[in-house]
């Protein structure tokens, strides 16, 4: 008699039956993303979309891919899993909006080393989430279970987006000149950048994510740390049909130093003043515990900003009433000027006041 062990999938720690079950949960959190264009619902083997069924008519494709990075730890850790998907989303569909492209479909990768519905669940309605609040329809993804690559209870995330904008409306910053005026839009916390330091600097700390958050002792640490990025797309959208939007910046990893000057044509210098908004509190903490430099604070994380708007000076003021109308808070930052030898793109100044220093600062960047 032949005794041998007769070998499943299952039995390498892959159940297909998991990801079946999953994929028919996060069913109804895809169709709540549904928009003009789609064609198709999840389950092919490709996703269609049609460009003339959502209004374009001279459209250019603007694509993007992101992750979270390490801000999955600190959810992993804190057993918080519903709003990763969010920053999933936030951080491809921001960068396609600084080109003027509406986010038109999202699809996700998932991936893990053993699955888990209902830390699944969570994560993709998150996405679901983030695509609902930037317009964008979910319309595909792929769930990878992968035994033996990643440890229990770990996963990783990564987000494609496609979005398109009319040809002419393009946003390539080639127009910006001296006396531009920059606005700053408020981010909703940390986002989805700097978290290798942020999770240093919990660690030494000695506060755990389940502990009281030290700057709001409403909410866990962890949650504080996990507060979703902010997504920029509909009031930004809603601004640019005013025609005074020049260039957009999305501060992400780089900070103020190294983001700016992407959307900054040669000949010119944007100086920012950091007094003219106040540190925020989750920012004012990592200062402290890291003992941070004010360079090394502006080069990391995004201070406060998620967005920065180049307007042209006549239409400043009707660009930040519509922002505000559609419930950002704004900043004006400073402005544009003619760059001078041997100066950088980027001068932050500030004084103490604004950002917990003892003395004023300055921040360079190389163009």
């Amino acid at each position: 008699m032949n005794t041998k062990k007769s070998y499943s999938y299952k039995d390498a720690g892959v159940d297909i039956e998991a990801g079946n079950e999953l994929v028919e949960a996060i069913k109804p959190a895809a169709a709540s993303t549904k928009r003009p264009g789609c064609v198709s619902g999840l389950g092919g083997f490709g996703a269609l979309f049609d460009l003339k069924a959502a209004g374009y008519h001279d459209p250019i494709l603007v694509s993007g891919t992101d992750g979270v990075g390490t801000k999955l730890k600190v959810a992993i850790e804190s057993g918080i899993h519903d709003t990763v998907g969010i920053d999933l989303v936030a951080m491809c569909v921001n960068d396609l909006i600084v080109q003027g492209a509406e986010p038109l479909f999202f699809l996700d990768y998932f991936a893990t080393g053993h699955l888990s519905i209902d830390a699944g669940r969570a994560i993709i309605e998150g996405i679901a989430e983030g695509c609902r609040q930037s317009g964008a329809a979910l319309i595909g993804g792929e769930t990878a279970e992968m035994p033996g690559m990643y440890k229990q209870g770990d996963y990783d995330l990564a987000g494609f987006c496609v979005g398109a904008v009319e040809r002419q409306n393009i946003l390539t910053g080639d127009g910006v000149t001296p006396g531009d005026i920059l606005l700053g839009l408020a981010s909703s916390g940390v986002h989805s950048n700097g978290f290798s330091l942020v999770r240093r600097l919990v660690e030494d700390s000695g506060v755990g994510y389940h502990d009281p958050c030290p700057y709001d002792v409403s909410k866990s640490f962890g949650a504080a740390l996990l507060e979703p990025t902010k997504i920029y797309v509909k009031s930004t959208l809603a601004a640019l049909k005013a025609s005074h939007i020049k260039a957009i910046s999305h501060i992400t990893g780089g900070g103020f130093v190294e983001n700016i000057p992407r959307i900054l044509p040669d000949g010119v210098s944007a100086h920012v003043d950091a007094s003219s908004w106040t540190l925020p509190p989750v920012f004012d903490w990592l200062r402290k515990a890291g003992n941070l430099a004010p360079l090394e604070m502006a080069k990391t994380f995004n201070c406060g900003i998620g967005l920065v708007v180049i307007v042209k000076a006549e239409g400043a003021e009707e660009t930040r009433k519509i922002f505000e109308q559609m419930g950002e808070t704004v900043f004006t930052l400073g402005h544009v000027v003619k760059k001078s030898a041997n100066e950088p793109a980027t001068v932050v100044t500030g004084t103490s006041g604004s950002w917990g220093y003892d003395a004023p600062w300055q921040a360079l960047s190389s163009h």
